[in-house]
């Protein structure tokens, strides 16, 4: 069991500011290869940052980056290469760690060492947004398989897709404090280390969509 708690927006305010500008700074060190947007998404978007008041594990923040790439000039290795070798050449300004590379995400940690602490950190996750033959949202993400060394794109599962439009209905139909509720128990009872906030925070919307009807809309 943890005991996670919420984090306010004033707490989040100064770095989310920092996060933005060495994403800016990845920006203007990758521009000769490629360009790309990035946006924050889940639990960051949606003001529901946690942190587990006993343990040594901050908030966390998740960022999506997608690559104008439309030409297929870089491989998925190139590409997640380069922007983790771009992150390395900025964070230790703002005091985070070297970026440590995952199966679907970039991570990066900001750290109390006199109390081996981490006091936050952010994940990056590497995406294509697109729309398929039959005009569906989709999106996929660079996976790094580390049993194999290789990345490689792959599709997100269904539980991702229209996040966004899923949570827009919870809100209008006055379910949204369900979601607050469900997505911290579903925190505080996590057995997974592995298992990062974007992961739980899509299962909760999928889970409040079941319960009320939104499928059957």
């Amino acid at each position: 069991m943890h005991n996670f708690q919420y984090v306010t927006t004033k707490q989040l305010s100064s770095t989310k500011k920092e996060l933005i500008q060495i994403i800016h700074s990845v920006q203007d060190d990758v521009r000769q290869y490629f360009t790309f947007q990035f946006y924050f998404v889940g639990s960051v978007k949606r003001n529901m940052v946690t942190y587990d008041v006993e343990t040594n594990i901050g908030y966390d923040f998740d960022v999506n980056i997608q690559v104008n790439d439309d030409d297929y000039k870089y491989s998925a290795k190139e590409i997640k290469t380069k922007i983790m070798l771009a992150l390395n050449k900025v964070v230790y300004r703002y005091g985070y760690d070297n970026a440590e590379d995952s199966t679907r995400v970039i991570t990066i940690k900001f750290k109390d060492r006199e109390n081996s602490r981490i006091l936050h950190s952010c994940d990056f996750a590497i995406v294509n947004d697109y729309i398929d033959d039959n005009g569906n949202e989709r999106q996929e993400y660079i996976h790094f398989n580390k049993k194999q060394n290789e990345y490689y794109w792959q599709k997100q599962p269904q539980g991702f897709y229209l996040l966004d439009e899923k949570a827009e209905w919870i809100k209008d139909n006055g379910y949204w404090q369900e979601v607050r509720d469900l997505y911290l128990d579903k925190k505080n009872n996590n057995t997974d280390p592995h298992k990062h906030s974007r992961s739980i925070y899509a299962e909760t919307i999928h889970e409040i969509c079941q319960q009320y009807g939104y499928y059957n809309s």
